[in-house]
């Protein structure tokens, strides 16, 4: 398979000066459940931190002051939850409204894995349209459902890990994995028409025409929480107006940037999650001083 390799980085255009949020995005981010609200948490802050308009994080009623009383700058939504304090099948109906509201959906981080969790990620790639990137439990949701890649409607992104993409594989083809990372996601993104970010050493980032290797990043990004962020920072470019491969590639550099300054502070061994977090701030502001 030959692909176009891009090597350069996209950039977000520069605020004017009567800039208000309505113009940088509404992000709805559906995540979290019992024992896990922490991943929720770290995806919107992450989103703020990128630039996002509006955060709106959706979470099962159980975790939803656990998630709200990390960051004060997005708002929540209590969303109904089944007995092991998940999403609920019988939250479909609220997140299809919100989704009304909102400039870009994300879904996964800390979700877990049910039958109703999985109707409701197939349910949301087939809206016509949508934005919508798709991490962690989300993957392994969806790639529970077999033929999913011929309902997709919506405007795909995806970010697996290794071990998520081998789930994701066995939905979607009958051959062998390929060896090659590159050759992973670019099929994968061919067959469900999407932006894939392969994550891992040299994450690959391709729409299956295109591709990028991205340079940044370091071992002590391998921890808990640092998917998350990734994807909180992703939506929140597709909601400043990029296209899906340049937020991908814009993410996944920034991402492994602030990450790379983390461990300037910190070191590789105790880097955690909110050190990347910390650091975006001084990523991002080396992005603006970049020459146009």
């Amino acid at each position: 398979m030959t692909l176009h390799r891009i090597q350069s980085i996209p950039s977000l255009s520069p605020r004017g000066a009567d800039a208000h949020k309505g113009q940088f995005g509404t992000v709805l981010i559906i995540a979290g459940s019992q024992g896990m609200a922490g991943a929720a948490a770290l995806a919107g802050k992450a989103s703020l931190r990128s630039g996002a308009g509006l955060v709106r994080v959706a979470c099962p009623q159980c975790v939803l002051g656990q998630v709200a009383g990390f960051e004060p700058a997005y708002t929540t939504l209590p969303l109904v939850q089944d007995p092991m304090g998940r999403v609920s099948k019988e939250a479909l109906g609220s997140i299809l409204d919100a989704v009304q509201d909102c400039d870009v959906v994300a879904i996964g981080p800390g979700l877990g894995q049910s039958r109703g969790l999985q109707t409701i990620v197939e349910s949301l790639i087939q809206v016509a349209s949508l934005k919508l990137v798709v991490d962690a439990d989300g993957l392994n949701n969806l790639g529970k459902r077999r033929q999913w890649v011929q309902k997709v409607k919506a405007q795909l992104v995806l970010t697996p890990h290794p071990g998520e993409m081998r789930r994701l594989w066995t939905s979607v083809s009958r051959s062998p994995l390929p060896q090659d990372r590159t050759e992973q996601a670019a099929q994968l993104a061919q067959a469900s028409q999407s932006t894939v970010i392969l994550k891992g050493a040299e994450t690959v980032v391709t729409d299956g025409q295109s591709c990028y290797i991205n340079q940044t990043g370091n071992p002590g990004m391998a921890t808990g929480g640092s998917g998350d962020i990734l994807t909180g920072m992703v939506a929140a470019l597709m909601g400043q107006g990029l296209g899906a491969l340049n937020a991908a590639i814009l993410g996944a550099h920034v991402h492994g940037l602030a990450g790379d300054m983390a461990a300037d502070t910190v070191g590789q061994i105790a880097l955690m999650a909110s050190d990347i977090i910390d650091n975006l701030p001084k990523a991002w502001l080396s992005q603006e001083k970049q020459p146009l």
